[in-house]
């Protein structure tokens, strides 16, 4: 058995959400933010079996969309900007990162 985390930006969460219950797969939703620009994502917790994954994986990038977006933070949790990106660059957001974690025991009650 396996976990699946899966950040994905709020734009997406929704679709990516119906996609994954739709076929019949128990998702957790968790509200995050992330740490570099500040923007909502979604957590999701997704337990599923290994020969599962492959499948979840192809639904999360296929309705997981990157876009490009004005920076327009000036704060990351009292670190500063990077040395490579100011407020009005443009940078890339979306898309989704997944972790595939096993679990060696899952008990529901």
């Amino acid at each position: 058995m396996k976990l699946i985390i899966a950040i994905v930006n709020n734009d997406d969460s929704a679709v990516v959400a119906s996609a994954l219950t739709r076929e019949k797969y128990s998702v957790t939703k968790l509200s995050t933010t992330g740490g570099f620009l500040m923007v909502g994502n979604t957590t999701f917790l997704i337990g599923a079996e290994d020969q599962d994954v492959p499948h979840i994986k192809k639904i999360i990038s296929e309705f997981s969309n990157t876009r490009k977006k004005v920076s327009t933070t000036t704060s990351t949790y009292g670190r500063g900007l990077a040395n490579d990106i100011l407020p009005g660059d443009e940078v890339t957001v979306g898309g989704a990162t997944v972790f595939v974690l096993s679990v060696d025991e899952m008990e529901k009650y």
